[in-house]
């Protein structure tokens, strides 16, 4: 019997394929930039989001002191229904105002209690304190924005009728949200980015953030949002994503990931590396595990090859930097934050 190897159509395809907007050094820099801005914002959803636009509304649920910080929690909504719990920790050292870390938390069903140090699941506990990213930050001198990502934490699946709620949350915890945001012509990613940029501007209300400085950073799926957050949302100073960066080619195509990674149709105009485009000449930052097996170390340096290319073009060669830390798919703070430091 014929021996049928079931993915080989895909793979040659993916061999073959040539990105339409990849980066190319002979061609104009902010004429390509445009270009890729603008299908960028057309496969990922995000024009199909500002359609549903609404006035930021925020509302404070809870302002009080900790241990070397106020700890704020806010809602607000940022389309039509659609509202995004978030924690705001501010240093009281006595400085009027502080730099804006948003910290974001990795692919877990937990959600933004984690950044904040909370232990609520079992899984928690292999968790923390490594994965406390915003007291991380506040040690750091940081304001710490933790924005809840759509499809995890409190933004499960849910709806009035619990049984329907049931149904939804069958199987990881954002697919459900993921598969209706690619029917209506968006996507999940598209929209946690959205989210962030609305977190941003929610910073208003607070005098004590300094938003002309901004980092992002996460690991894991954190680390994605980090990335693509950057790409659409020009305030950000410095993106540093953690375990998030490779070639698609090498990971999301060639290793299972939750559908929260797709961009539908992405791979035929552009590879993970080209959209470094859309943040060129701001910083960007990438920390990468040795031993990540889900995004392999030997398409990170591929993809760096080229990023370096785009910030050469960019006129800021000194703007990008590749860590690659010893472990595994793992958020090392003793390595991020010293080199988030160098580069701010």
């Amino acid at each position: 019997m014929m021996n049928i190897i079931s993915d080989k159509c895909h793979d040659n395809l993916i061999k073959n394929t040539k990105q339409k907007f990849a980066f190319d050094k002979n061609k104009d820099f902010a004429t390509w930039k445009q270009e890729l801005k603008e299908v960028f914002y057309e496969v990922s959803g995000i024009n199909k989001i500002k359609l549903n636009d609404c006035p930021l509304s925020v509302t404070v649920e809870q302002d009080e002191l900790k241990d070397g910080y106020r700890l704020i929690r806010f809602v607000m909504e940022t389309e039509k229904d659609n509202f995004v719990p978030c924690y705001l920790l501010i240093p009281t050292t006595g400085e009027k105002s502080y730099p804006l870390a948003i910290t974001l938390q990795g692919h877990k069903k937990g959600g933004i209690y984690n950044s904040i140090g909370i232990k609520k699941l079992p899984e928690d506990e292999n968790y923390q304190p490594r994965g406390a990213f915003a007291l991380q930050a506040v040690k750091e001198g940081y304001a710490a924005l933790c924005v809840e990502m759509r499809g995890m934490g409190e933004l499960e699946p849910k709806t009035e009728d619990e049984a329907t709620t049931e149904r939804r949350l069958w199987g990881q915890n954002c697919k459900f949200t993921a598969f209706a945001s690619m029917a209506l012509g968006r996507t999940i990613l598209g929209e946690r980015i959205w989210d962030i940029g609305k977190g941003i501007d929610a910073m208003a209300n607070f005098p004590e953030v300094d938003t002309s400085k901004i980092v992002i950073t996460g690991n894991s799926g954190g680390g994605t949002a980090s990335f693509y957050a950057a790409c659409f949302d020009e305030r950000i100073t410095l993106s540093a994503p953690s375990c998030a960066f490779c070639t698609y080619k090498d990971s999301i195509l060639d290793v299972y990931h939750c559908i929260c990674n797709l961009i539908p149709g992405s791979y035929n105009l552009f590879e993970m590396q080209d959209l470094a485009g859309l943040i060129a000449p701001r910083k960007l930052l990438l920390i990468n595990g040795e031993l990540d097996e889900i995004f392999p170390i030997h398409g990170v340096k591929e993809g760096f090859e080229t990023i370096k290319q785009i910030y050469e073009k960019a006129g800021a060669p000194e703007n990008t930097k590749l860590v690659v830390t010893p472990k595994h798919h793992w958020w090392c703070e003793d390595i991020v934050w010293p080199n988030i430091k160098e580069m701010f």
